[in-house]
């Protein structure tokens, strides 16, 4: 059976450089249904080098839904608006024919606008050095059941561990707060036996380097789980919460 293109409207955010004005430039396509959305920018960015003008600068790497450096705002939803897809994973067959998608990069104080769609996400880097480790001594494997884990716990920390930080739950936040990001990186260690030595030193990094980095404050609107690639829990952020307060009991000691 032949297979027909769609034809759609982008209007995609065009923006010099950090302190350029930026605006939405409109582009007509006819795309293939099955191809991703950035397999579409490559096509737009082909046509565009082609003609002898700038191509549209965006992020992207596995393509596979699993480094989170594709995060893009599409109509309004940072990923779009399927749920637990990151963008990459996004595919034309998602759209109506006709339809205008607006795409646009991630908004946040503490994620200023390189070029275009590409945004600096340094910030979050900074948090995950701060605490985002285990210090052991590394050496031979030890055996998969020298430590007994109960499920119901590995399965938390497993969660928690899925977490490809990127920033969609900042850009979903209407304070610019990455407490899911550094909630789910607290918790995956806080959770199993290898990460207690550190435990209250950890969360007192990390949320002094989220604070440091421009990060907004957690009101509890829930879009950031809403928004979030892989559906991370803000339970995370309760228990964030529970040890950040133990730490500063600690402290006082």
């Amino acid at each position: 059976m032949e297979e027909h293109n769609i034809n759609l409207t982008l209007k995609i955010w065009r923006q010099a450089s950090a302190t350029a004005k930026g605006n939405f430039e409109e582009f007509k396509v006819s795309v293939s249904p099955h191809a991703s959305i950035l397999e579409m920018f490559d096509e737009i960015n082909n046509n565009l080098e082609k003609e002898g003008k700038d191509p549209i600068v965006f992020e992207s790497d596995c393509r596979e839904g699993i480094c989170g450096t594709c995060g893009l705002v599409v109509n309004g939803h940072p990923h779009g608006s399927k749920k637990h897809t990151a963008t990459c994973q996004i595919h034309m067959r998602s759209f109506k024919a006709d339809e205008t998608i607006y795409v646009e990069p991630f908004r946040a104080a503490a994620f200023p606008v390189l070029k275009d769609l590409m945004v600096d996400r340094t910030g979050l880097d900074i948090v995950q050095q701060a605490g985002g480790y285990v210090s052991v001594n590394a050496g031979s494997a030890p055996d998969a059941n020298a430590i007994p884990i109960a499920k119901e716990i590995a399965s938390l920390a497993l969660d928690a561990a899925e977490c490809i930080g990127c920033g969609a739950c900042v850009a979903a936040c209407k304070n610019s707060s990455a407490m899911l990001f550094v909630s789910a990186k607290v918790s995956q260690f806080a959770l199993l036996p290898q990460g207690q030595a550190e435990r209250y030193e950890r969360v007192q990094n990390m949320v002094i380097a989220h604070d440091e980095s421009g990060f907004g404050s957690c009101t509890n609107t829930y879009a950031c789980e809403a928004e979030c690639p892989k559906g991370i829990s803000i339970s995370n952020i309760a228990r964030m919460n529970r040890d950040y307060f133990v730490s500063n009991m600690k402290l006082q000691e």
